[in-house]
């Protein structure tokens, strides 16, 4: 159990004479953590060209979580977002929140963090898919609600994502480096 979510992938491949096959069922291969539930839980980070090598059984999720795929790659993770903790002064925030980008390698994605300390930019072209909870998508000059099952098609914009109410909330994404 990851995030407080059943979390569970399932990666394909195939034997040696062709025949298609389960390469790697269970848990994600790596996380990175915000706080008890929230974080990046990776699934799989590749190229986005070339000929697929369907023998290869190298789990490609493992490794260090880092917020963007590599330069002409793709990342797909989950990600959850607990709800702000109560009580914190917003520079402690605003310190806590810096040093996550930090951490995962997105210390140079913030162009612009007075609307939240968790707006961010990336050169990627993400579908993100909220699964579970419920989140306020904020951008420089909009906002709106995200309920499961919406999916947002994220363009390489400053954004944030917000939880409503008191539940952490559960996505799935896939982000193309488009740098």
């Amino acid at each position: 159990m990851s995030a407080g979510f059943e979390l569970r992938r399932v990666v394909t491949g195939e034997t040696g004479e062709g025949q298609s096959k389960i390469v790697l069922d269970g848990a994600q291969a790596a996380e990175f953590r915000t706080g008890d539930l929230g974080g990046l839980f990776e699934i799989w980070t590749d190229t986005t060209s070339g000929e697929i090598d369907t023998g290869d059984e190298t789990d490609r999720g493992a490794g260090k979580p880092q917020l963007s795929p590599p330069k002409g790659g793709v990342k797909i993770r989950w990600f959850a977002i607990e709800p702000a903790p109560e009580g914190v002064p917003p520079e402690k925030m605003r310190e806590i929140t810096r040093a996550a980008f930090v951490e995962m390698g997105a210390g140079d994605h913030q162009p612009d963090t007075s609307r939240h300390p968790a707006m961010h930019k990336t050169d990627t072209l993400d579908a993100i898919i909220l699964v579970k909870g419920r989140v306020r998508l904020l951008l420089d000059e909009d906002e709106t609600v995200i309920e499961p099952g919406d999916v947002v098609v994220q363009r390489a914009t400053n954004h944030a994502w917000v939880v409503e109410g008191n539940q952490p909330a559960l996505f799935v994404a896939v982000l193309v480096d488009r740098s």
